[in-house]
């Protein structure tokens, strides 16, 4: 159930606006309110429904003035100047007072209920798996690859940089979705330094979130996947036979503890990452 604060804080805080902006408005009604005692409070509150009323009136004008498309709307602003700059302050600057001080959780660490894979849990345990020959680099340099990946060709796809537990999951999660399902999968960026992070943060939200030092790529704990059919990488998931495979890929990689980037609102089915909260400045990837 939500909490009556969350109506009442609001209807308060459009109040609190209002008396703010009719004493700005009205400098000779400002000792009124300020000195009025309990004996001149009925004065007082005559007064700010007097100006709450004006108020409204103001308000509504304005909006007949936008709605008439009138040219004059500019004159009163810039004849109460400080009343139009004062209800721009009171509108702006409390958001972005909570914008500054909330700190924003890249990612989410829910509580892993997912029961284990005693195959996975076996081969864990077991050898030690090596990594695969690395792919020809015309491999990451047709045209869908350019298209959908346009900064591939710098990442890195060495195996020996990513953490070694990290590396066993998924190098298991490729075995078992070789032998089982059928799907070559190819590994198209591990380890991620801080200055490809910074690069890849400046192209905008839709290739990732995270600064430098905020993504589990820099600690060798993250991964993008894709896969090979026929010796050509296909990336797409608009291809019904490779998110065919992720969906498989996805299931694995949480089965052998890992996070797959398919469950998240802004989904990057391709991504999986083994998280470790102290990896992290802030617990944040």
């Amino acid at each position: 159930m939500n909490s009556p604060i969350l109506f009442v804080a609001p209807v308060a805080y459009f109040a609190l606006v209002c008396i703010g902006l009719a004493l700005i408005r009205y400098p000779a009604r400002r000792r009124t309110f300020l000195t009025g005692g309990a004996a001149r409070s009925h004065k007082v509150a005559a007064a700010l429904r007097g100006m709450f009323l004006d108020a409204t009136r103001r308000v509504s004008a304005g909006f007949r003035l936008v709605r008439n498309c009138g040219a004059d709307i500019s004159t009163p602003l810039i004849e109460n100047r400080p009343v139009a700059i004062s209800a721009i302050a009171l509108a702006v600057l409390p958001p972005l007072v909570v914008l500054a001080l909330s700190q924003r959780a890249l990612f989410e660490f829910a509580p892993d209920n997912t029961l284990p894979d005693h195959k996975i849990t076996a081969l864990l345990a077991g050898e030690h798996l090596a990594p695969p020959p690395p792919l020809p680099p015309a491999v990451f340099a047709t045209t869908e690859v350019e298209m959908l990946r346009p900064s591939l060709g710098s990442a890195s796809r060495d195996w020996n940089l990513l953490d070694d537990g990290f590396r066993q999951r998924l190098l298991t999660v490729f075995k078992l979705l070789e032998e089982q399902h059928g799907y070559e999968a190819a590994l198209l960026e591990g380890y991620r330094s801080p200055e490809r992070q910074a690069e890849l943060l400046l192209r905008g939200p839709a290739v990732t979130q995270a600064g430098p030092n905020m993504s589990y790529h820099q600690h060798g704990l993250a991964a993008d996947v894709a896969f090979l059919r026929d010796g050509k990488l296909v990336i797409s998931e608009r291809d019904p036979w490779a998110m065919r495979g992720y969906e498989l890929y996805g299931a694995l990689a949480e089965a052998a503890g890992l996070t797959w980037g398919g469950r998240w609102k802004m989904m990057d089915l391709g991504h999986v990452e083994l998280r470790r909260r102290e990896a992290l400045r802030g617990g944040h990837s």
